[in-house]
């Protein structure tokens, strides 16, 4: 099943944008469920969720609504050996209700392919025990047969970017190594990526029709090979991120026709 979302769903730049003037931010999820199947939740990468926090946002989501949920910054940036447990017990009311699509962990770029880094990321495998993975990297030293194989035999999935065309950045590879297929658009602003005065000009995109376009096959073909294919938008500056989302069900709607 395809799900087409965004990189989280709670900025206070979508109002008039995406929400309506006047929404309270309360209400954001439950108007955002409205018309999208998925969300991913970023705030777990900077603190520990709660079983609390995953309790009260499931009931604002209707059933089968999914939330990828970005792992914590200790077991990603830090690379700590703790805190492992208290992120698993959060998950359960998500687990409990089939509303967890799965647990995105996000590497740095600074997070390269060695034997060493291979080895944490077995570790990070056992310690999050069965639950579903999906795996992001930032360097394309990461791009090649032996990690999409180590992936594959450790039931991790292959996170395909699409990102600005910069030196040592991950090219477009489209690969599906579990039952899970994800895609995640960071948008193509090469001028601000590595320089920017605030986070969120690195995400300042609007992707054309056509460029979005030119995706349709390979999501297509990817959600053929995977039981959930998860797509998410990054650009989330002003909600360009929704304005692409909706096109990218549109392209695909009408492809399918």
């Amino acid at each position: 099943m395809l799900y087409i979302g965004t990189a989280g769903y709670y900025y206070d730049d979508w109002i008039g944008p995406v929400y309506p003037t006047g929404t309270p931010k309360k209400s954001f999820l439950e108007c955002y469920a409205r018309e999208f199947l998925f969300t991913e939740i970023n705030s777990s990468f900077y603190r520990l969720p709660s079983r609390h926090m995953f309790y009260r946002m499931q009931l604002k989501t209707p059933p089968g609504f999914q939330f990828v949920v970005k792992a914590y910054r200790g077991f990603t940036h830090e690379r700590e050996d703790k805190h492992y447990n208290e992120f698993k017990d959060a998950l359960v009311p998500l687990i409990e209700e089939r509303k967890l699509g799965c647990v995105l962990a996000q590497f740095p770029y600074s997070f390269r392919y060695s034997p060493s880094n291979v080895a944490y990321l077995r570790f990070l495998r056992e310690q999050l025990e069965d639950l579903p993975i999906a795996v992001e990297f930032r360097h394309a030293s990461w791009v090649n047969d032996e990690v999409f194989c180590f992936l594959q035999a450790n039931n991790m999935a292959y996170v395909i970017v699409d990102l600005p065309k910069l030196a040592a950045l991950p090219p477009p590879v489209v690969r599906v190594t579990s039952d899970i297929a994800y895609v995640r658009f960071h948008g193509r602003n090469a001028h601000k990526w590595w320089h920017h005065t605030h986070a969120y000009e690195r995400y300042d995109y609007l992707y054309k029709e056509e460029e979005l376009e030119r995706w349709v096959p390979a999501i297509q073909q990817a959600d053929r090979e995977a039981r959930k294919t998860f797509v998410s938008f990054n650009n989330h500056y002003q909600g360009k991120a929704v304005v692409n989302a909706r096109m990218l069900i549109q392209l695909i709607q009408y492809d399918e026709r």
